[in-house]
């Protein structure tokens, strides 16, 4: 049987680990981001949090992409009442 890892040093974050000789993380690789990433709490009623979870399991969303297209949404509508600007108050 063929030894597939080594100990090594990755590129950075400078700790000895196990590497693996075929495959492994690269640099760049992976699913590419579409916006900053913040995280928030929210608070809601259970019966809301019941809704998302069944509008979420219904939909195959995670509960990220559900709120996400809930605020995007409540934008777009909002964008149009006010004549296409966002914002505008």
């Amino acid at each position: 049987m063929q030894n597939n890892m080594r100990i090594g040093v990755p590129n950075e974050d400078g700790q000895i680990s196990m590497l693996f000789t075929k495959g492994g993380s690269r640099p760049g690789a992976g699913r590419k981001g579409f916006g900053d990433t913040k995280k928030i709490s929210l608070t809601l009623p259970e019966a809301i949090w019941e809704t998302l979870e069944q509008h979420c399991h219904a939909n195959e969303f995670s509960r990220s992409e559900a709120i996400r297209h809930i605020i995007e949404s409540y934008f777009a509508l909002d964008s149009e009442t006010k004549g296409g600007i966002p914002n505008a108050d």
